[in-house]
């Protein structure tokens, strides 16, 4: 069936291209069930992306893709999509990721650049229509929490008093979410979705675009997957982030707003990548877990009303 698939897109993108065939080199697949490939036509580098019908709506692909490149946003070209089939054929953007390029050394000079990218989705951006990343959808998030980390991988539910601890946490991360300005969200904005071009950032992965809190996309870079910075950069980056961003509130609450909304987005991940193991049979996210359970146990000691669920994570059974 995946060859076939595979075959049934080289022929697609060759009509495409009015090209009597092409040749797919495997580029990367994602968490989703969207493949990429890349080939040569007319002397120039192209992605085919493969995002099947019956598992992946591509119209929000398409959509935000449109939306980023009207603010003058380094969004890939589409050439052509078909959104029947399921095949699309993008601009390339290469191969360099920020992951690979980010270090403790070539920060300064990379940070800037995604600042100002931030700037640009937040002021620019039309999130008219888009869905919101209201109260239901951040609670539906952080559920993947104790159903699928805790009791699925941990097989440690939430007992008895644990059940109001756990909703009140979140009653006080969606009230701190819910209640700073709302713009575009590209809603993956990290060093695994950012490649690093002569013109600037590429934004790639963002079809899961809404409109949300303001702090979202710049927790998201900050707290990363592959290279976790101490916390006075991390600050020092939030208060940065702050003016560029015109975050109308004092500097310490700018920070609380930060830590909280990454707190939401953490317990999303490790939710996940359980999700992607038990779920899915993706195996390698559960080697990811250890790093985003250390973020929140970095953040929640910083303030007293939430220690109470803290108390809980400490516990051994409860740790990865």
């Amino acid at each position: 069936m995946i060859e076939q698939r595979q075959k049934e897109a080289a022929d697609w993108a060759a009509a495409a291209l009015g090209l009597p065939g092409v040749a797919l080199s495997p580029v990367s697949g994602d968490a989703s069930f969207r493949r990429y490939f890349r080939l040569a036509a007319g002397g120039r580098s192209l992605i085919l992306m493969d995002a099947p019908p019956d598992r992946e709506d591509s119209r929000p692909f398409v959509d935000i893709a449109q939306r980023l490149r009207a603010a003058g946003l380094n969004a890939p070209e589409i050439i052509r999509f078909d959104l029947g089939r399921g095949f699309g054929l993008l601009e390339d953007f290469g191969d360099t990721l920020y992951r690979e390029v980010f270090t403790a050394e070539s920060a300064a000079g990379l940070m800037p650049g995604l600042f100002e990218v931030l700037r640009r989705m937040a002021a620019g951006v039309d999130c008219s229509g888009l869905p919101a990343y209201n109260a239901a959808a951040l609670q539906a998030e952080m559920d993947l929490f104790p159903d699928w980390y805790l009791e699925r991988y941990r097989q440690r539910p939430l007992r008895g008093g644990e059940r109001k601890l756990w909703a009140e946490l979140c009653a006080q991360l969606i009230e701190s979410a819910t209640r700073q300005p709302q713009v575009f969200v590209h809603k993956d904005f990290h060093s695994c979705n950012l490649l690093h071009t002569p013109r600037g950032p590429g934004l790639i992965d963002f079809q899961d675009g809404l409109r949300g809190p303001l702090s979202y996309d710049l927790v998201s870079l900050l707290w990363d997957r592959y290279i976790a910075w101490p916390r006075q950069r991390l600050e020092a980056w939030m208060e940065e982030a702050r003016s560029l961003l015109g975050a109308d509130m004092a500097p310490a609450e700018w920070v609380r707003c930060c830590d909280w909304m990454g707190l939401q987005r953490n317990l999303k991940i490790v939710g996940i990548f359980a999700r992607l193991r038990y779920r899915d049979g993706k195996q390698g996210y559960l080697e990811m877990i250890p790093r985003f359970y250390r973020y929140l146990l970095d953040v929640l000691p910083r303030y007293p009303e939430l220690h109470p669920f803290q108390g809980l994570l400490e516990r051994a059974e409860c740790a990865p």
